[in-house]
């Protein structure tokens, strides 16, 4: 089974632990605090679309990527639905292309903890190849502090800094909780990295 079929299977099936059907309220607040405004952006992962709808309403000119069609179909119609214009993409995020214009944004809510556990050395270098010299970036990973279990893959701090180090500065590093999405009895505790490309 490949992976795009088992992720697939995932969003047929409903087991969707970190769907929350509303925008990651970590994004809302790191924007916010950081000042950073509309841009071209990318959202890795970009799961059933919410946060790139919430994006692009914001201003944002935004392109979602995710391995599994039908999470695309479904964040397709989400945008159809709100009135917005996102652009979304079945795609391995391993293997995407350089792009025609770089991206000067980029949220991961869950990508790149979920890609590193086989390929920890491969996110990296394909994702800074997306973007402009200067862009900053969001990523929310699980937390190898955590507790609870079962929940999403963990990373420390030191595997954040030694893996992202290689292409980005960490503005700011620190814990919070994910937000709950239906059925799910925790909010698991992760970490917001705030990046910069070197």
């Amino acid at each position: 089974m490949t992976e795009s079929s088992e992720w697939n299977d995932r969003y047929r099936d409903g087991n969707l632990p970190w769907d929350t059907g509303r925008p990651s309220s970590e994004l809302q607040r790191v924007l916010s605090r950081h000042a950073i405004g509309p841009c071209r952006a990318l959202d890795l992962g970009c799961g059933t679309g919410t946060n790139s709808v919430w994006l692009a309403q914001q201003g944002f000119d935004v392109t979602g990527i995710d391995v599994a069609a039908l999470a695309i179909e479904r964040a397709t119609e989400r945008a159809r639905a709100a009135g917005v214009n996102a652009k979304f993409v079945a795609a391995d995020i391993l293997k995407l292309p350089d792009p025609d214009r770089p991206f000067s944004f980029f949220f991961d809510r869950g990508c790149y903890h979920a890609v590193r556990r086989g390929a920890p050395a491969a996110y990296v270098p394909v994702i800074a190849r997306q973007l402009a010299p200067g862009a900053s970036g969001l990523i929310l990973a699980g937390n190898a502090n955590e507790t609870h279990s079962p929940g999403p893959p963990v990373v420390t701090d030191l595997q954040l800094h030694d893996e992202l180090g290689v292409a980005f500065n960490i503005l700011d590093l620190r814990e919070f909780r994910f937000d709950e999405a239906p059925g799910v009895p925790a909010k698991f505790l992760g970490w917001s990295c705030l990046v910069k490309k070197l």
